[in-house]
């Protein structure tokens, strides 16, 4: 017992001190593949677990590291950067979220699409709504009807429902004529 407390009294003031560099941030987030995202004042930046500045304060918003890329915001328009603050998809797009199973959705004229780690959009801007992959699949929508597309832009399950939310464990949740259901990745429909 008195090792415990003698060890923990020795190791408190090194846990201080590794983590004084937080106190010139104004807002400091966990550490994703890496790197934390800080901001100070209206900028956003990143820094690694030491705390050293590895992506200056220049964005105007920014999203956590996903698959070694983030969403970053500058003047109004959305690109990426890798782990190094190297931008690589350009600033062009009005909304833009994290990399998942490969691929970030993006927003631009009223329509989503996706785009590959180099920027090259791989499914069209066609969807009136969309969200990110889960498990290999992306919820998106037309005209008001919902479905699921795989990672190659193919539509898996039709876009046969009024609503739709990610899946999560195999299953996800669907509504139809006002009536809930739980569908399987081949589409299988359970009543709720």
């Amino acid at each position: 017992m008195k090792t415990y407390l003698l060890l923990s009294v020795m190791l408190l003031p090194l846990a201080i001190w590794s983590q004084q560099w937080t106190k010139q941030y104004e807002f400091v987030d966990d550490a994703t593949c890496g790197l934390s995202l800080v901001g100070k004042g209206a900028k956003k930046g990143f820094v690694n677990e030491s705390g050293k500045l590895v992506v200056p304060l220049v964005y105007d918003d920014a999203m956590h590291f996903s698959e070694g890329m983030a969403a970053v915001q500058k003047n109004g328009k959305w690109g990426y950067i890798d782990s190094s603050g190297k931008e690589i998809v350009s600033f062009e797009y009005e909304d833009a979220f994290c990399y998942t199973d490969g691929l970030a959705l993006v927003y631009r004229n009223h329509h989503y699409g996706f785009l590959d780690k180099n920027g090259k959009l791989v499914i069209p801007f066609m969807y009136d709504n969309a969200s990110s992959f889960a498990e290999g699949l992306a919820v998106v929508s037309q005209k008001g009807s919902w479905g699921y597309i795989d990672t190659k832009g193919k539509e898996v399950i039709p876009l046969k429902y009024s609503y739709a939310v990610s899946f999560s464990e195999g299953v996800a949740r669907v509504s139809r004529n006002g009536k809930w259901w739980q569908i399987d990745k081949t589409g299988k429909e359970t009543p709720e």
